[in-house]
């Protein structure tokens, strides 16, 4: 919605803003973080961190006087998940895949020109920051994203590969638009995308769009493994065929196209 619509709220808007300058890197913050990181005037991000903080939405610590997420954050979350019919459909099918395969399985939904993990299974060896649902990355630095975007019509593959964003997380991620271009095209033929070194070094993720009513996907499963214990031929013998009948089942409109 444009935000020149009648029914835009600019003081909603703002409080939003402020809202989402916590992220990972910044759990905490001052006033005069929220002002940098808003850029919002100081009296505005004030009356808005106090409201939030009296609502409930923000923490204030009584000595530093910093702010952070509250626990109304989780509550949120939570009413999300109820709310994502495909969270509760497809949980059976990702705790039996992470059970088979012993390794870190991820449900993925398309947000814009990201994707977001909306649900994770760790493994063993997966770190704290893989265990959390709700990180957001460029879809095109991804291979969920790619697998996703594999089943969209060839106009709309290229427009997203010539104008979505893209994320170096590593010193080997892929940031040319004629390599992706390559690898999305390679996802379409295969039908799932793999992508090694781009969110950690020697990593491997294993992606399977789930298919809507349409044939086009706004959702994946995402196996990721270690290059140290799997190598290709293992990821398409044994990996593979598994996560994609995962992704088929959990489709709900699996068996009823036309």
């Amino acid at each position: 919605m444009s935000k020149n619509n009648t029914l835009f709220v600019g003081a909603l808007a703002k409080g939003l803003r402020l809202l989402r300058a916590f992220d990972e890197a910044h759990t905490d913050l001052s006033l005069t973080d929220l002002v940098a990181r808003t850029g919002l005037d100081k009296s505005a991000v004030q009356r808005l961190a106090n409201t939030l903080h009296l609502e409930g939405f923000l923490v204030k610590d009584s000595e530093t006087r910093r702010f952070r997420p509250s626990h109304a954050w989780l509550e949120l979350a939570y009413v999300y998940f109820w709310s994502d019919p495909l969270v509760s459909l497809a949980m059976p099918r990702l705790i039996e895949l992470s059970q088979q395969l012993g390794e870190t399985i991820n449900l993925a939904e398309l947000s814009g020109d990201h994707i977001i993990y909306v649900s994770r299974l760790p493994c063993k060896r997966t770190g704290f920051a893989a265990t959390i649902p709700g990180r957001r990355l460029p879809a095109l630095s991804t291979a969920v994203g790619r697998a996703m975007l594999s089943t969209y019509p060839a106009t709309e593959r290229r427009h997203a590969v010539e104008t979505w964003p893209i994320g170096g997380h590593t010193p080997r991620a892929i940031t040319d638009r004629g390599q992706i271009a390559a690898l999305v095209e390679e996802a379409t033929e295969q039908g799932y995308a793999i992508s090694r070194d781009q969110m950690l070094l020697n990593e491997i993720a294993v992606s399977a769009p789930i298919s809507g009513p349409n044939g086009r996907a706004t959702a994946a499963v995402q196996c990721s493994v270690s290059s140290h214990s799997w190598d290709d031929d293992a990821i398409l013998r044994n990996l593979l065929p598994a996560l994609q009948d995962t992704a088929n089942a959990i489709s709900p409109w699996n068996g009823r196209r036309t």
